[in-house]
C-alpha cells in the first residue's frame, strides 16, 4: 500500500467498539502514531462484565479487543493476551489480557496508564484511549417507558430504542476529546450500532468535541446482520440520524458500504470491501483505501 498517498490526513481518529474497531485500526495501522482510536467502556457481558460487577471497573474487552488486534501476530505477547481460562473455577471463562489491563489499572494512577503499559510491551504505535476513565452502563428508553439497563439487555431488545443515555454520566478521557478536536478524519464504526458506535457519542463533551472539529467524518456501514433485533430495524438513514442527533449537527460526510460493484447514492459509496477469507470481516487494505480516499466538504441528506 502507498502510505504517501493518504499524507493529507495527519491525524485520523477512529470511534467505536467490539471487533469492529479492531478491524478499522488494523486496517489503518500503518499510520502509527497518527492513528488514535477511542474504544466504548460499556461491555457488560463475559469476562469484562464479572470483573465490573466484581470490582466497579471500566469495561476493559473492548480494550482488550483493539490491543489485540494492533499486536503482531503471532507472538508470546498477543498469545497471552487472548488466553481464556477453561474450567469451572473462579477463573474460569475468564481472558488473561482483561485480567492484566485489571491489574495494571490498580498499579497505576490512570485507566490509561494501563494500556500505554500494554502498548509499549505489544510494540503498538497506535494510541487507545478509553472513552471514559469512570465506570458506566448503557441505558435504554423503550417506546413504553421501560428502561433497559446494560450493553447485554440493550443487544436483546426486539424493537429499537427511542433514547440511549448512559448511567451514571461520566466524563470523557481528556485525551479523547483532544484527539477528535485535532483529528482530520474521524471514522465512526462498524460494528454493533447502539452499543458499540453510539457509547462515546453520548458524552456530551464528545460530541462537542466532534463538532467543534475541522474533520472529514466517515461512517462505516456493517457487512452483516447484527445480533442486536433493535439495531437490525434500523434503516441505514435513521443511523445517520442517530448520530447526528447525538453529536448536534449533521458532520457525516462519507458512508462506507459493501457491494460487489462500486458506486455512488448520495453520501453512501459502495464497493467491495468483504475478505474473501471471512465473510463478516472486512478486507483490511481495501477498508483502509476506502477511508483514506478523499472526501469533499459537500454533506448531503443520505
Amino acid at each position: 500500500m502507498d502510505i504517501l498517498q493518504f499524507n493529507e490526513y495527519r491525524k485520523v481518529v477512529a470511534i467505536g467498539g467490539g471487533h469492529g474497531l479492531g478491524r478499522v485500526l488494523s486496517s489503518l495501522s500503518f499510520l502509527g502514531p497518527r492513528l488514535t482510536g477511542i474504544v466504548a467502556t460499556t461491555d457488560n457481558g463475559g469476562s469484562t462484565g464479572r470483573l465490573r460487577a466484581q470490582h466497579d471497573c471500566i469495561a476493559w474487552g473492548d480494550l482488550r479487543n483493539c490491543l489485540s488486534q494492533l499486536a503482531d501476530r503471532p507472538s508470546v505477547g498477543s498469545l497471552l493476551f487472548e488466553y481464556r481460562f477453561e474450567g469451572e473455577s473462579e477463573l474460569g471463562g475468564h481472558n488473561l489480557g482483561n485480567l492484566i489491563l485489571y491489574a495494571l489499572d490498580q498499579l497505576c494512577v490512570r485507566p490509561l496508564d494501563a494500556v500505554n503499559l500494554i502498548r509499549g510491551m505489544l510494540k503498538i504505535e497506535c494510541k487507545l484511549i478509553p472513552m471514559s476513565e469512570q465506570p458506566t452502563h448503557l441505558v435504554a428508553l423503550e417506546a413504553c417507558g421501560n428502561k433497559v439497563f446494560g450493553e447485554l439487555d440493550v443487544d436483546r431488545l426486539e424493537s429499537h430504542p427511542i433514547a440511549l443515555s448512559l448511567e451514571p454520566l461520566v466524563e470523557p478521557t481528556n485525551e479523547a476529546c483532544l484527539a477528535i478536536e485535532e483529528a482530520d478524519l474521524i471514522v465512526l464504526g462498524p460494528g454493533s450500532f447502539l452499543t458499540s458506535t453510539l457509547p462515546a457519542l453520548l458524552l456530551p463533551k464528545v460530541a462537542a468535541s466532534i463538532r467543534r472539529a475541522n474533520a472529514k467524518v466517515i461512517l462505516i456501514d456493517n457487512l452483516t446482520a447484527e445480533v442486536s433485533s433493535a439495531a437490525n430495524h434500523l434503516t441505514l438513514k435513521e443511523r445517520i440520524e442517530w448520530c447526528h442527533q447525538l453529536i448536534g449537527k449533521p458532520v457525516i460526510d462519507r458512508v462506507l458500504c459493501h457491494a460487489e460493484q462500486e458506486f455512488t447514492d448520495g453520501i453512501c459509496h459502495y464497493q467491495p470491501l468483504r475478505s474473501k477469507h471471512h465473510q463478516g470481516l472486512h478486507d483490511t487494505q481495501a477498508l483502509a483505501k476506502a477511508i483514506m480516499a478523499p472526501v469533499g466538504r459537500k454533506r448531503l441528506i443520505a
